[in-house]
């Protein structure tokens, strides 16, 4: 069942076209991730989706219900979260969280927000005023505001950036943990692919406002052929750059290993090639394509580099 629906959406600023008649859905449960380069035109659909911007053409449906004529009632149980948004920063994050939970009917106010405080490991906190945080501790308030309403669709824009590793990972643990116990519905932008690839179900990729791509990321993986190929050379690490450079084959150097990029099928006769030369090698290992190469080949596709 689909919790959200978009059907054509598409918004100008002037001459400029920055969503550009996209369509996709929103099951109930999915982590559904929205991907892209810079000005691809991921926020303007965010903003869209939150009723901030309305769209030049389309149409946008919550749980059956057009988000134009329901628009109270639906983002009663939606929320977002924005790094770049910026809560009140003269009040502390206990008066801010308290504030924003007025905005939504939430019985038990009081218990809910200390169980906020709690999951998102703010009880330290609670006294600051948001002008004193962290850059990553403002990113945990703003994943803490978000879910004070029990929402049923999130909205999370780089809902990890700036977090260190330990508490990034908390982060997608405490997702995952949500959806699978509350069936939360989540769309979330990242520029960290390893992450996109653990939580997501699927994936949609837009450039220049144009929807490319619409499939998990493992599949969106298998469409690029190259893989890397990593040897610590013992012995002909200069044959082995110098046959690469002749046969214009893409290597990079890490101290004494050697990443070379190939087709799959390529690797055996490239192997053979390189003894056959006088090199040898201690170690091998192979890493077939992630869905970070996919999203390097979309970007150079696109002339992005």
């Amino acid at each position: 069942m689909a919790v959200l629906q978009v059907k054509n959406l598409t918004k100008k600023f002037g001459s400029f076209t920055a969503v550009d008649n996209i369509s996709f859905e929103l099951k109930e449960g999915e982590i559904l991730g929205l991907l892209g380069p810079n000005g691809a035109g991921k926020t303007t659909t965010i903003q869209m989706l939150l009723g901030v911007l309305t769209p030049t053409k389309g149409e946008i449906y919550y749980f059956g219900k057009d988000l134009t004529s329901n628009r109270e009632e639906i983002l009663e149980k939606v929320n977002f979260s924005s790094t770049y948004t910026q809560l009140p920063w003269i009040l502390t994050v206990k008066e801010n969280l308290t504030y924003i939970s007025y905005l939504y009917q939430i019985s038990n106010r009081q218990n809910r927000i200390k169980k906020i405080i709690n999951n998102f490991r703010l009880e330290k906190l609670i006294d600051q005023r948001m002008n004193e945080l962290s850059s990553g501790q403002l990113t945990r308030v703003n994943l803490a505001k978000s879910f004070i309403n029990f929402p049923k669709v999130l909205l999370l824009d780089e809902p990890t950036a700036s977090l260190d590793p330990e508490v990034a990972n908390y982060i997608r643990s405490f997702l995952l943990e949500e959806r699978k116990k509350f069936h939360v519905s989540i769309i979330l932008t990242s520029h960290n692919m390893s992450e996109v690839e653990e939580v997501c179900d699927r994936v949609i990729f837009i450039d220049k406002g144009k929807l490319l791509a619409n499939d998990t990321p493992d599949n969106l993986a298998k469409t690029i052929e190259i893989s890397h190929v990593e040897l610590l050379i013992k012995d002909g690490l200069k044959r082995t750059i110098e046959y690469c450079q002749r046969n214009k084959i893409t290597c990079k150097l890490e101290g004494r290993y050697i990443i070379v990029d190939l087709k799959e099928r390529e690797i055996p006769q490239f192997l053979r090639n390189i003894m056959d030369i006088g090199v040898f090698y201690d170690e091998i290992s192979i890493e077939k394509p992630t869905l970070e190469d996919y999203f390097l080949a979309m970007v150079k596709k696109n002339n992005h580099l």
